[in-house]
């Protein structure tokens, strides 16, 4: 059975090929130097023996001509490694390599025939044991491509067999036998050499290609990989960092800013009025204010420092550097200028504006969280003021956060109970001090918060979308404490209940009010709904819902008037039985010319509409008396209660019946 082809398959790609070969050619020229110097001295030493035993002129000739072939061998060696004719030109050198061996050999091969030769008896045996050395030596210093090795070889073993087979004794015939036998065996060692470097060269290349490609894989890795950190840390739209970024960035300023003892200050900003340049103008309107504002931030920055957007309208600063403290104040108010300066959408300007929040490290926080509540406090004080404009992180803002917190927290378990309680102040006639009517005020003391003032309790009401929550517990009390007040003396007097403005186009208030109303068993006229001029800019919503009030039975009366964006013609279009006056105007009434003739003014617009006019924050007599000469006729204020619970009322009346007098 024939053997099988060990090559391995790849080592017939050209390219793996051509690799090959010159490893092949690069092998066989390094080992030539070494292998023709033993040659030589191995040729000397044979001729000598040769000398020895019989001299001629044929042995000085043999070694001479050796040494000149082996040194013609040996100059082309050290050419084909100086000018690289291995990798350049490996056939080249492979044809040349193996002529010179075959011409080696053949020199080799005369050697058995020089001198005495190789007799029948066994003599010179030592030449057969010489050819077969070198031969072997050829094997093993040319493992790597067999044809030079076995161009060598052959005529020198050849020679032997030939020269024991004349020699014609039988010892001679099987030493013959056995050079054949060991020849063949050299070529095959030679064969499988060459098979063996080959695979092992395959395996090099191979091992090499995996390296690079390896490399070129890593290579394109940690591209990708900063390709992806970039991705991962820009904002898409604006081209800042966004909130990874921030992430990653504020501890590292913090951590560097600690170890130098210099600031990091954070600015965190809101734009004011985005949504509703999302909702009128659409997302790609959004979109271009966004990238706008984006580079007038960056336009603030220096170079050190961290712009990023956290997401939505907010934004961030981060000032690095010796100065960062020194340059927060300015920035925050280029920050301000830079929102308030129009943006072009094309066919029409917007203007927004923003709210920007300050904190420093290491004044306000020491740590980045920290320091970004802080800043965020700031910023959500600076929106509670009125927006656009900067507010510095301060202990106080804290606290006041922190307690509305407690309060929204606590809310809806004070409101379940009954701790949000309602009480209910008189109002009067200032001529006799008569009582007219109530309005139904909240108190809430917290043991653990305080007492929490109406404002607070209103707003967090909003906050928690529980507004029609609180109205409801308001209107039950009052319509069951309107029940009580005929048993009073008072059968004609109303109680008030407010309600915010919101409250009027977020539910239906008349339909609460009247479900409120009904279960209790009392009458609407007696329930006087309070709202302030603010519910009255959207016309159509308040209209409606004002006329659905009345058509109840409720009264309808106007908060605060005189502070707010109030019309005379909506005073004469809308259901209003009264007008309160705002306390703002009651202090000063006595000595105050404008105050007087604006409170003049509204109490003959009221009497001209039919309209009766209530003033707020009567305290002293001579306000009481000031504000009677003026026209005025009813009022509430301190001047003759405070707020009381119900239980307390009929108490205090009973004490003072004058005050039970009837509706002139």
């Amino acid at each position: 059975m024939p053997k099988r082809d060990q090559t391995p398959a790849n080592a017939h790609d050209p390219d793996m090929s051509d690799k090959i070969r010159q490893a092949q050619a690069t092998s066989l020229v390094d080992g030539a130097a070494l292998t023709l110097i033993a040659n030589c001295f191995i040729g000397l030493t044979t001729a000598g023996i040769l000398w020895l035993e019989s001299p001629g002129r044929d042995v000085g000739t043999w070694i001479a001509v050796l040494l000149l072939v082996n040194g013609l061998r040996l100059a082309f060696a050290a050419r084909a490694r100086r000018e690289a004719l291995a990798l350049r030109e490996p056939e080249r050198t492979f044809r040349t390599m193996t002529g010179g061996a075959f011409i080696g050999g053949s020199l080799w091969a005369m050697v058995p025939f020089l001198g005495n030769g190789i007799s029948g008896d066994g003599g010179n045996a030592f030449l057969i044991f010489i050819l077969g050395g070198i031969s072997a030596g050829a094997i093993i210093q040319s493992p790597t491509y067999f044809r030079a090795a076995v161009a060598f070889m052959v005529p020198a073993l050849l020679s032997s067999i030939l020269a024991l087979l004349l020699a014609g004794s039988m010892v001679s015939v099987i030493v013959a036998v056995n050079v054949v036998l060991l020849m063949v065996m050299m070529i095959r060692a030679s064969i499988s050499s060459e098979r063996h470097f080959i695979a092992s060269q395959v395996d090099r290349i191979e091992a090499h290609a995996l390296a690079r490609s390896l490399a070129l894989a890593n290579s394109e890795i940690r591209q990708s990989n900063t390709r992806l950190e970039v991705l991962a840390t820009v904002d898409p739209l604006t081209g800042l960092g966004n909130r990874a970024a921030f992430n990653r960035e504020l501890p590292r300023a913090i951590a560097a800013a600690r170890a130098n003892g210099a600031a990091v200050v954070l600015l965190v900003c809101d734009l004011d009025r985005f949504k509703s340049i999302n909702d009128t103008l659409g997302h790609t309107a959004g979109d271009t204010v966004l990238v706008a504002f984006a580079r007038r931030l960056s336009g603030l920055a220096g170079p050190d420092d961290l712009v990023a957007r956290l997401g939505g309208d907010e934004f961030c600063v981060v000032l690095k550097g010796e100065d960062a403290a020194r340059r927060a104040s300015g920035i925050g108010d280029a920050i301000l200028k830079a929102a308030g300066e129009p943006i072009d959408l094309g066919d029409r300007p917007v203007t927004i504006g923003c709210s920007v929040g300050l904190a420093h490290m290491p004044d306000h926080a020491t740590q980045p969280d920290a320091l970004f509540a802080c800043a965020d406090i700031a910023l959500y004080a600076a929106k509670d003021q009125g927006r656009r404009r900067l507010c510095v992180f301060n202990p106080e803002i804290r606290r006041r956060l922190e307690r509305q917190k407690q309060i929204e927290l606590a809310f809806a378990a004070a409101l379940e109970d009954g701790r949000i309680a309602v009480h209910f102040q008189p109002q009067f006639t200032l001529a006799s001090k008569a009582i007219v009517g109530f309005e139904a005020l909240i108190r809430w003391s917290d043991p653990d918060i305080g007492p929490v003032s109406p404002q607070e309790i209103v707003r967090t009401a909003e906050m928690l979308y529980m507004s029609e929550h609180l109205t409801r517990h308001v209107a039950k009390q009052a319509a069951a404490f309107s029940l009580r007040l005929p048993e009073m003396g008072l059968p004609e007097a109303c109680v008030a209940i407010n309600v915010s403005p919101s409250e009027i186009t977020t539910y239906s208030l008349s339909a609460l009010l009247a479900e409120v109303v009904a279960a209790c068993g009392a009458n609407p006229e007696r329930i006087e709904v309070e709202i302030t001029e603010e519910a009255l800019l959207d016309t159509e919503t308040a209209g409606a819902e004002l006329a659905a009030l009345q058509a109840a039975g409720f009264r309808i009366v106007i908060d605060d008037f005189g502070v707010g964006h109030s019309s005379l013609a909506y005073l004469m279009t809308l259901p209003v039985a009264r007008l309160k006056i705002d306390r703002s105007f009651v202090a000063d009434i006595a000595r105050n010319r404008k105050n007087q003739a604006l409170i003049a003014a509204l109490v003959g617009m009221g009497q001209a509409l039919s309209i009766e006019v209530v003033v707020e924050g009567v305290e002293t007599e001579g306000q009481s008396d000031a504000l009677r000469m003026l026209g005025c006729r009813t009022a509430q204020g301190y001047l003759l209660a405070r707020a009381m619970p119900a239980e307390a009322i009929e108490a205090w009346l009973a004490k003072t019946p004058d005050r039970r007098a009837a509706l002139s």
